[in-house]
């Protein structure tokens, strides 16, 4: 169950910054961002394994996070690709980027779309049908155990430099969770984030907090399929 999303399709895109790119032949040196998670960092992979072998570029690798990223690409033309842009989390500095002609649009990243928010198991959802929106999980914060805290409930947000966890961070204020019992988690890193609903999944455990899809870890952990509601 998708308690909330941030937007209707996750606009996960390949975003070039513009340098006045040359022909194959004068490739050259490219970098190209590679996120801190899966399905970005394949794409990384991939576009270095192409450019190098396909086009004879010395392209490498550079560490990136959706926020400094983007805004580095729009700013100062660098890293030259990310493969994996989720540029509504960072909608005025992308469309800036976009209309000065600093950033193009390459492609669309994920075929069929992408989503994110937050997201409780479907055995949680199975077993409280009545929760279906932000409202509906405050009114239940003993539902969601903080793991410091039993009496608060807990929402586990990404690591720092995610557009993502930003953007929980604000819903956490915005819609009163504090107020309602709730606590922020910090999971401090991708793999603990990925960690924290394994481990909850294994135990039949209690889970909230900010995920996205398609991804492998929602594939074995399936969080409920109903759409609660969406962000314009």
């Amino acid at each position: 169950m998708n308690i909330k999303f941030f937007s209707k399709t996750g606009l996960a895109l390949g975003i070039m910054a513009f340098s006045g790119w040359v022909s194959a032949s004068e490739c050259g040196d490219v970098t190209i961002a590679n996120m801190n998670w899966q399905s970005a960092e394949v794409m990384a992979n991939v576009d270095k394994l192409i450019l190098n072998a396909g086009y004879g570029c010395n392209a490498d690798l550079v560490t990136g996070d959706t926020v400094p990223t983007i805004t580095s690409m729009v700013e100062k033309g660098r890293p030259d690709i990310a493969p994996e842009g989720w540029i509504d989390l960072v909608p005025e500095v992308a469309k800036t980027g976009i209309q000065s002609g600093n950033l193009v649009q390459a492609a669309s990243s994920l075929s069929d779309g992408g989503s994110q928010g937050w997201w409780i198991p479907k055995y949680i959802a199975d077993a409280h049908p009545d929760i279906k929106s932000f409202d509906d999980v405050k009114k239940h914060p003993e539902l969601f155990p903080a793991p410091d805290d039993v009496k608060k409930g807990a929402i586990y947000n990404g690591p720092q430099g995610w557009g993502g966890t930003v953007v929980t961070a604000q819903f956490y204020k915005a819609y009163g969770f504090e107020k309602a019992g709730f606590v922020l988690v910090d999971t401090g890193s991708a793999a603990a984030l990925d960690g924290s609903i394994a481990k909850a999944y294994e135990r039949k455990a209690p889970w909230l907090g900010f995920y996205w899809a398609p991804t492998a870890l929602l594939g074995k952990y399936p969080m409920a399929g109903r759409s609660i509601g969406y962000l314009p």
